[in-house]
């Protein structure tokens, strides 16, 4: 199944790893750089231009990204218990 985290855009349920929220984990340290490490590679994906809330990180066929979301963790999660 899939799961929108907006702006048109879906991910598989089983490819998401974590859904994590932007204003709680990213004043630690090594999460802010594994995100600018992420940005490097090109592995991060902003879904709109709007502010992002939360962000999704997921693994399918060998290849990581990050959804940046402008939905927060909670939302993407309860999207994830319905299906």
């Amino acid at each position: 199944m899939y799961i929108s985290i907006g702006g048109d855009m879906a991910v598989r349920d089983r490819s998401i790893i974590g859904i994590f929220d932007l204003d709680n984990c990213s004043y630690g340290k090594k999460t802010r750089e594994f995100l600018e490490k992420a940005e490097q590679n090109g592995e991060v994906v902003p879904v709109t231009d709007e502010l992002p809330k939360s962000f999704v990180l997921t693994a399918e066929y060998g290849f990581h990204r990050i959804y940046l979301t402008q939905f927060n963790a909670a939302t993407i999660e309860r999207r994830s218990k319905s299906i």
